[in-house]
């Protein structure tokens, strides 16, 4: 089993200070949410994108991927009644494949909760269909640059739209590419009525990438979330991608977080 961690855990971190933190702790990977280091993907020149992935490169981590895609920049809404904003977004998601590849990761995982609510305007049904035009149309891009769009369910409180891993595998399966994938998540998963270790078996082969945390938004071995069926799980299953530690609280500090998150991970996993 390999073990990442996401980089916003170290806000205002140098990059290659998190690089070398996070691969002396024992992780194999980084997994990087863009607007940490710039509002657009855009501005980032292919001189930064280099010095960036030397920085992986040398302190030997693998780029997973990203997530959070659409924190920025402003105004992008994937299933808006505005074509022109709709468009926007995919175009911008375009741009997240190419810069992920340039990074060397293989892997975005597609969360973006307020950026995919159902559009007042909208019903469920339009929604989906706008989604999953936009979803189908990055297809070509993503499998050009060898990245897979990784679709995560999310719980009702954080959206109205996908909150469930069978909602999310509908999607996936109306796409039908081998680069649009499901994403699972301890903490979304928490709030179905099944249990997190039955969506583990109940998905798997259409898993590509997991996030270990807690339902109380910090990382896993932090709250009350029991890793023993998920484990179990995981190696039942045979996963092959990275768990990666992905929190939303930060206390008491990211140290803290990557050191005991990793070595609570290793005594279940390993």
């Amino acid at each position: 089993m390999r073990f990442a961690i996401c980089n916003e855990t170290f806000q205002g971190w140098d990059f290659e200070h998190v690089c070398s933190f996070v691969s002396k702790t024992g992780y194999q990977g980084l997994e990087i949410a863009p607007f940490t280091l710039a509002e657009s993907v855009c501005a980032i020149s292919s001189s930064t994108r280099r010095q960036l992935r030397l920085s992986l490169e040398r302190s030997g981590l693998q780029m997973v991927g990203l997530h959070w895609l659409l924190a920025s920049p402003k105004g992008l809404y994937l299933n808006h009644p505005d074509r022109e904003i709709r468009d926007r977004t995919v175009d911008y998601l375009r741009s997240l494949i190419q810069f992920c590849a340039d990074l060397g990761g293989a892997l975005m995982v597609f969360g973006s909760p307020k950026q995919r609510n159902v559009h007042p305007a909208l019903n469920k049904t339009q929604a989906w269909q706008y989604a999953a035009e936009g979803f189908a149309s990055l297809m070509t891009e993503a499998e050009r640059c060898h990245v897979t769009l990784a679709l995560e369910p999310l719980a009702p409180t954080e959206t109205d739209f996908i909150n469930t891993a069978a909602e999310a595998v509908r999607m996936i399966h109306e796409i039908g590419h081998p680069r649009f994938r499901l994403h699972l998540d301890v903490k979304a998963m928490c709030s179905e009525a099944q249990p997190v270790d039955e969506l583990i078996r109940a998905h798997a082969k259409d898993t590509a990438h997991f996030h270990a945390n807690d339902a109380n938004l910090r990382g896993p071995g932090f709250g009350d979330v029991d890793y023993a069926p998920i484990a179990k799980a995981l190696k039942e299953v045979d996963y092959q991608g990275f768990v990666s530690v992905e929190v939303f609280n930060y206390d008491p500090d990211p140290e803290t977080i990557a050191i005991e998150s990793l070595a609570f991970l290793k005594r279940h996993l390993e």
